[in-house]
């Protein structure tokens, strides 16, 4: 079952989060070794649009042996969404095609005073 994780963009700025998937009891970090990951941010579930999309290809880096997913935006990326409470999920897939549902919740992003 996925954690709930309720995460906070600040508009404009560069923002960067770090997740580690772990497993067990007790709990150990996930090898990481041939997955790839995906989140994407929309406005409710059910949207077709996408606000933010990363990729293990664009925006979030695997440290495999951690279980470590780093999210990351730039400033552009950022300052270009509209503030506002946003849902997401991280998505992991295996080597094998398997799909990992890491984390969801929402993503608040606070609106940017200075431009």
């Amino acid at each position: 079952m996925a954690a709930t994780v309720n995460l906070t963009i600040e508009q404009g700025a560069t923002w960067s989060q770090t997740l580690v998937w772990k497993t067990g009891d007790p709990a150990v970090a996930v090898n990481l070794g041939g997955y790839t990951a995906r989140l994407q941010l929309r406005p409710v579930v059910t949207s077709r649009t996408v606000v933010l999309s990363l990729t293990s290809s664009s925006g979030i880096a695997i440290t495999p042996a951690t279980g470590t997913f780093t999210l990351s935006a730039t400033a552009a990326q950022t300052a270009a969404i509209p503030a506002g409470r946003y849902v997401y999920d991280l998505e992991a897939v295996s080597g094998g095609g398997v799909v990992t549902r890491i984390c969801e919740g929402t993503i608040t992003v606070s609106a940017e005073v200075t431009r």
